[in-house]
């Protein structure tokens, strides 16, 4: 079976890849800052990058921040790869890195690059956000008194799961450079999610879309973060809210 080394194993995305990969067999090393045998800040690289990459096969790269530093990881990261001899080296990115004018989004595409040019075998899988995401992002808009939605806005979520199945799969395959993208299996409104998100947590809100300036904000009401083409997820987002919140009766109120 193959080694494995998974980046940000902890995180959202690396959890269920590192359980996926070890139900397949495989040996899995976790890297993250604060999880040992593997404790190490990619943004730092260091020897204890080189001990987590030895004797590994494959390399998938989740581990990101919206706070920055991705670059100086994926750069850390490609070079202790390169002195280990790693053969293939597989990314997660998000659909529309390259329409989206948004500062981590340019930063994950810059992070594309730098794999793309890296010397190593690489795939990279670009999705849609996640269910949770979404869920996050609304929660903190419903703290409001009205939650306030951004116009004309949609969105595409995507089950984890079923990326971290793909991109499990991707990982003990060979190199397969850029991949089609995998999105959720409905573009959605982002009014009718928020109002989905309502019913199931048993919160009541006004809703108020109001239309927002700048260019990333076009860019996501053009849809440049989507990708109906390749709406290949299957479970909904009501599906996923109603295994974390169950049928909205015991969700808050107020």
């Amino acid at each position: 079976m193959t080694t494995i080394l998974v980046t940000g194993g902890t995180g959202t995305l690396g959890r269920p890849v590192t359980a996926r990969l070890r139900a397949d067999g495989h040996e899995v090393r976790v890297l993250s800052r604060h999880g040992e045998p593997y404790a190490v800040d990619l943004r730092e690289g260091g020897s204890g990058l080189d001990t987590a990459l030895a004797g590994v096969d494959t390399v998938v790269h989740c581990a990101t921040t919206p706070r920055g530093g991705d670059e100086r990881s994926a750069a850390n990261l490609i070079a202790a790869a390169r002195r280990a001899g790693v053969r293939h080296l597989a990314h997660i990115s998000i659909v529309g890195v390259d329409r989206v004018p948004l500062g981590y989004y340019r930063s994950k595409l810059a992070v594309e690059r730098l794999v793309v040019e890296s010397g190593l075998g690489w795939t990279v899988l670009r999705t849609t956000q996640f269910h949770d995401l979404v869920v996050r992002v609304l929660g903190i808009l419903a703290k409001a008194p009205v939650l306030v939605l951004p116009a004309h806005a949609s969105d595409q979520p995507v089950e984890v799961a079923e990326v971290a199945d793909r991109l499990a799969a991707l990982a003990v395959g060979a190199p397969a450079g850029r991949v089609p993208d995998l999105g959720g299996p409905e573009v959605r409104t982002v009014e009718s999610l928020a109002r989905a998100y309502l019913g199931a947590t048993g919160r009541r809100r006004a809703v108020v879309n109001v239309p927002l300036a700048g260019k990333t904000y076009r860019a996501f009401r053009a849809g440049g973060h989507l990708t109906p083409g390749h709406a290949v997820g299957r479970g909904t987002f009501e599906e996923y809210l109603a295994v974390r919140f169950g049928d909205g009766e015991g969700g808050r109120r107020g």
